[in-house]
């Protein structure tokens, strides 16, 4: 998420690939159309299904869950008035419970972070959510929901989300994981309810919106001079540091931002798992880029103004921040100092090599970090 004016690296992503897609070819009227490698064929796209479908089935079977003695569950849970989409699995039914937050926002990862995951599952019962607006909740409740859509409603969500898992699966408490936008969701749900959980890990933690953009543009600066890259300076001198009179700035900096944390690589990975994913299917993908537009419509300019003293800065659990030792989307050093300001009873920064996306591009080294630092005070083992 690139925070503070609604430049999502995840949407933009999405939605280059849907407005290839999606947009009608200029019409030529000069000369009578001829066959490109772009142009859309729907009979190829037709014999791919039955790849697809196979693969889908294969990764069933892989990546299932023994019934005996762990969950897999997958369903609706009526949350806050509306149908939101969840999901449970673990490999065994005593382990604590994490619920992962996703960040966007309006971007689920439900639909193709099972292979990442599926390590987790061997010590965490793992919790998904796709949040009010976004992926399949926004397939079941429809555009309609969008007037509630607020950080509060959201965050009652989240609240009454955790209170249905602590009570389906005897629980006293759980472990809350978020990343990005859900970060500011996280923390306003551990503040208004302590008692729900045991510890709170943030990744790509927002900080302060306010100098987000300004902190990461100081800092693809001095990556760019670090690494030699003259068509990084020249373009980042070009624009000048933030604020930005139109969307070029705002795009010059998404842009090397991913390039050197080498999101470009993972963000169109994403793609690709998503159509293998057991249990979906590209209607999972249409779902998430209209989740992702109207949840920045919706949600964005809610967060604008996002301070370290409005996100919190005392809390009743422990606080880890897990985060990418160069992110550049939400700052790494900006993290750093909102954490050496917040007063709980325990805090760590715990940095993972990687940037915005560590949690999924070094999802093995994040679940390290997790079992040493945050599994033992969740009751695991």
């Amino acid at each position: 998420m690139l925070p503070c004016r609604g430049v999502y690296v995840s949407l933009l992503t999405f939605l280059s690939v849907a407005a290839l897609a999606q947009s009608p070819a200029p019409q030529q009227s000069a000369a009578p159309e001829t066959p490109t490698a772009s142009s859309f064929d729907d009979a190829a796209y037709r014999k791919l299904d039955p790849t697809l479908s196979f693969l889908r089935e294969r990764n069933a079977r892989e990546y299932a869950i023994d019934s005996a003695k762990g969950i897999d569950e997958a369903s609706y849970v009526s949350i806050g008035g509306i149908e939101q989409w969840v999901t449970i699995r673990g490999d065994d039914r005593h382990n604590p419970v994490l619920l992962f937050l996703h960040g966007g926002p309006g971007d689920v990862t439900n639909s193709w972070s099972f292979a990442m995951f599926a390590p987790w599952e061997a010590h965490f019962t793992v919790v998904q959510w796709d949040q009010r607006g976004a992926g399949r909740t926004l397939r079941k409740s429809g555009p309609s929901v969008a007037p509630t859509m607020t950080l509060d409603r959201m965050t009652q969500d989240g609240i009454e989300l955790t209170e249905y898992l602590c009570k389906h699966l005897g629980k006293r408490k759980i472990t809350l994981v978020a990343h990005s936008f859900g970060t500011i969701l996280g923390l306003r749900m551990i503040r208004e309810r302590p008692d729900l959980f045991f510890t709170y890990v943030g990744t790509g933690q927002v900080a302060d919106e306010t100098r987000n953009y300004t902190v990461a543009y100081e800092a693809l600066l001095e990556k760019a001079r670090a690494v030699g890259n003259q068509q990084a300076l020249d373009e980042l001198k070009s624009i000048g540091p933030p604020p930005y009179a139109s969307g070029r700035g705002y795009q010059v900096q998404r842009k090397w931002a991913n390039r050197f944390e080498g999101a470009d690589r993972f963000l169109y990975g994403t793609l690709g798992l998503a159509l293998v994913a057991p249990g979906y299917s590209v209607q999972d993908l249409n779902d998430v880029i209209e989740g992702e537009i109207l949840s920045g419509e919706r949600l964005v300019p809610q967060t604008r103004s996002e301070t370290m003293k409005e996100l919190g800065l005392k809390f009743a659990i422990p606080i880890f921040f897990f985060e990418g030792t160069e992110d550049f989307t939400t700052p790494t050093e900006l993290a750093r100092k909102y954490l050496e300001e917040i007063q709980a009873p325990r805090k760590e920064f715990v940095p993972i090599p990687g940037g915005h996306f560590a949690v999924f591009m070094n999802s093995d080294q994040f679940l390290r970090e997790l079992v040493a630092h945050v599994l033992p005070s969740a009751g695991g083992h």
